[in-house]
């Protein structure tokens, strides 16, 4: 029986991977958000939540704790003889919490209500994690450790003591769980008969004993406990932010090299373990506050690692001034050649604005990495609710247009528009900070962040939910539909104003009956051609600017209370289609209920020629500028071969926008094609990969809707 090679061994992973995710879509039906490590859930699964006696929903910290416990206890068990660690999560506490009912009911909120729906605000009341943990603290005292920090501030802080308890429980539930499978483990070994699953399998034993109680001495030990760490933490509460894995890693791999424990190849493997037991979001690469580069030996393997899998993953490199060129190269070479919307990459420039924020320092802003789809966060110190805050800024646009149409004295001109839309955005703007202080001050009782509190500052020392002691609430507040707006002020300026070829009053019949009949459809055409957001130095791309800042100085002007800051960007996440079933038909020629733009994206058939780069001009111009992101989404096929310049030319896309000041670029490299193919018949291509916005998922998994969303993005040609 010849042995098996570590690549072969994550060959055989991968096609499992793909098995599993065939079998969750069977399960669960169209899944349009991120891919995780999940994997199906046993036919005779069931988890029965302890509610109170009254209630169908649960809240606070002792019964969150309870639940967690009694949630692991039933959870299955995941050890696989070809893998070096285990471990896997399969379902979520959050599916079963009720957290909505818990604010309705306990916590209301009723008189935001009015003006949410008004202007369809994302409020984020309620929203878990969305904040990055301090994986050093963890992986410096280990869930033992962790169980005595908790016990040794209980004594101090008495006046505690249900917070206190309740961690505690939390932490013995995840020491439980993990020995659960260590007996696992035992029978796996007992049955395995080839010699190299054996081998690992005892690795794998050994690890699991030292880092259930210990903290991780080994490379090994350390990427299991993270992978533990990560799995209960999705469990809990969903949390996907991850930390800078080569970076935090590289002392545990330097040690091991010099003694003799780990050569780069056992070093991939595991690495490629981890990855695979959940798409966390990790940044590689980076730079010190004396603008030091900080790649090193890891940042490279740990590329090598998802290029091994071939297969979903959220690396994001942040390129800056002094990084090291053949990194890279390196990873534009994999985003290249895989094909599967990783790495991402960050712009150092313009996320560097962190530090017009109030107690930032140089060194804080270089601390900030991404852990997310579209977001960053400082470790162990940010509260940030980033992606969880949005405002549809194209349902206000809708809204002030026809607050200036029906207005028979009103002037119609687009500075009277603006003027309107600005008024309404102060309001968007006041009613969501409003919403934003509600959850500040009701989620340590609704939901606790027990798990992600372990990993935090001034959490366990002070008991007190992350939530409530974070030192920086730098809250991120997200725009919706810039591009949507900016052609519609663009179309009117030109069409109306300029060439005079419609009416104000043709326009608004035109879009209040949806553009019907032979007279709709010619205004319509007419919108749509006019100049367009991104298509370079046009009236579009003047009004995006304009749009951006005009939301930038509102989000702005309103002040909180304390350390809380909100801090402005452009993202949508996935959510353009919920987003334009809210707004009319607009003067860009868009239909009414359909999708608004992505993010901070133009329309799509915005340009053909030279579209990435135009749109990476275009996108760097409008960024809100406090350090929070306003993405560069793209997908194209270029048309060319990596031995025909194709790298270097991708490479030059993403460093003319990173120049330029742009934050996040999520990028797709496909083949036209085979994303048409797939389009029409997903299960033809179940390995097929895509990021459909700040995460990555199978594209056979996507509902048609969502599909249509990355193929109605794609641009042909470089």
């Amino acid at each position: 029986m010849e042995k098996l090679s570590y690549p072969e061994r994550v060959k055989f992973l991968r096609e499992k991977k793909i098995e599993h995710t065939i079998k969750k879509k069977e399960q669960n039906g169209y899944m349009d958000g991120d891919d995780y490590g999940t994997v199906p859930l046993p036919p005779d699964y069931e988890f029965k939540p302890m509610y109170f006696a009254d209630k169908d929903f649960f809240f606070g910290d002792i019964s969150y704790a309870l639940n967690f416990k009694h949630f692991l206890e039933g959870h299955p068990l995941y050890v696989d003889p070809l893998e070096i660690m285990c471990g896997r999560w399969a379902d979520m506490l959050p599916h079963y919490t009720g957290r909505d009912k818990a604010y309705d009911t306990v916590y209301p909120y009723e008189e935001l209500k009015p003006l949410q729906e008004k202007y369809d605000i994302v409020s984020g009341i309620g929203a878990d994690a969305h904040f990055a943990c301090d994986y050093s603290i963890g992986l410096q005292l280990g869930f033992g450790g962790l169980l005595e920090k908790i016990r040794h501030y209980k004594a101090i802080n008495p006046e505690k003591e249900e917070f206190y308890l309740a961690e505690e429980i939390t932490v013995q539930a995840i020491i439980d769980f993990i020995g659960r499978h260590i007996e696992e483990i035992r029978r796996c070994l007992e049955k395995e008969t080839r010699p190299e699953l054996k081998e690992t399998l005892e690795e794998m034993l050994e690890a699991n004993k030292s880092v259930q109680y210990g903290k991780p001495e080994t490379f090994l030990e350390a990427c299991q406990w993270i992978a533990w760490f990560n799995t209960v933490s999705r469990i809990y509460d969903r949390d996907g932010a991850g930390c800078n894995l080569d970076i935090l890693l590289y002392p545990y791999y330097e040690k091991d090299i010099q003694k003799g424990l780990l050569d780069d190849e056992k070093a991939t493997f595991i690495l490629a373990n981890l990855l695979l037991i959940d798409t966390h979001y990790y940044q590689l690469s980076g730079a010190d506050e004396e603008d030091k580069d900080l790649t090193n030996r890891l940042s490279y393997l740990i590329l090598d690692a998802a290029h091994w899998l071939n297969c979903s993953a959220n690396l994001t490199i942040r390129i800056h001034d002094n990084i090291d060129p053949e990194f890279l190269r390196r990873g534009v070479t994999y985003l290249f050649e895989d094909r599967n919307g990783w790495p991402r990459f960050s712009g150092d420039k313009g996320l560097m604005n962190y530090q017009k924020n109030e107690g930032i320092t140089r060194k804080i802003a270089r601390n900030r990495i991404a852990v997310g789809c579209n977001w960053m966060a400082v470790p162990g110190l940010e509260y940030p609710l980033n992606d969880c805050v949005k405002i549809n800024v194209a349902r206000i646009f809708d809204i002030s247009f026809h607050e200036m149409m029906e207005d028979a004295d009103s002037e119609k001109s687009t500075a009277r528009l603006f003027s309107i839309l600005e008024k309404h955005l102060e309001i968007a703007v006041d009613v969501t900070a409003k919403g934003i202080l509600h959850h500040l001050t009701c989620q340590q009782y609704v939901m606790p962040e027990l798990v992600m509190n372990l990993m935090m500052k001034d959490t366990l020392e002070t008991g007190q939910d992350i939530s409530v002691c974070a030192r920086l609430k730098t809250v991120g507040v997200d725009g919706v539909g810039l591009g949507t707006i900016a052609d519609s002020f663009a179309a009117m300026e030109q069409r109306i104003e300029k060439e005079k070829r419609i009416s104000w009053e043709e326009l608004f019949q035109a879009v209040e009956h949806n553009f019907e009949g032979t007279q709709g459809e010619r205004i319509r055409l007419m919108l749509k051609s006019s100049e367009r957001y991104c298509q370079g130095s046009s009236l579009g791309d003047e009004w995006a600017v304009r749009i951006s800042k005009l939301y930038a100085c509102k989000v702005r002007e309103r002040k909180m209370p304390g350390v809380i800051e909100l801090i402005p960007g452009w993202f949508s996440w996935s959510s353009t289609i919920a987003f334009g079933e809210k707004v009319g038909a607009t003067a860009d020629g868009r239909f009414a209920g359909t999708p608004v733009t992505h993010g901070a994206n133009p329309n799509p058939g915005f340009r053909q020629d030279g579209a990435p780069t135009a749109m990476a001009t275009g996108i760097a111009s409008i960024q809100t500028g406090y350090g929070n992101t306003c993405p560069l989404q793209i997908e194209f096929d270029p048309k060319v071969s990596a031995e025909q310049g194709g790298i270097e030319r991708v490479e030059q896309i993403l460093r003319t926008h990173v120049d330029k000041g742009g934050t996040l670029i999520n990028i797709n490299i496909l083949d036209k094609d085979k994303i048409l193919k797939a389009n029409e018949d997903p299960m033809q291509y179940p390995d097929l990969v895509v990021r459909v916005t700040g995460f990555t998922a199978y594209f056979a998994t996507l509902s048609p809707q969502f599909r249509k969303l990355v193929v109605d993005r794609f641009i042909d040609g470089i």
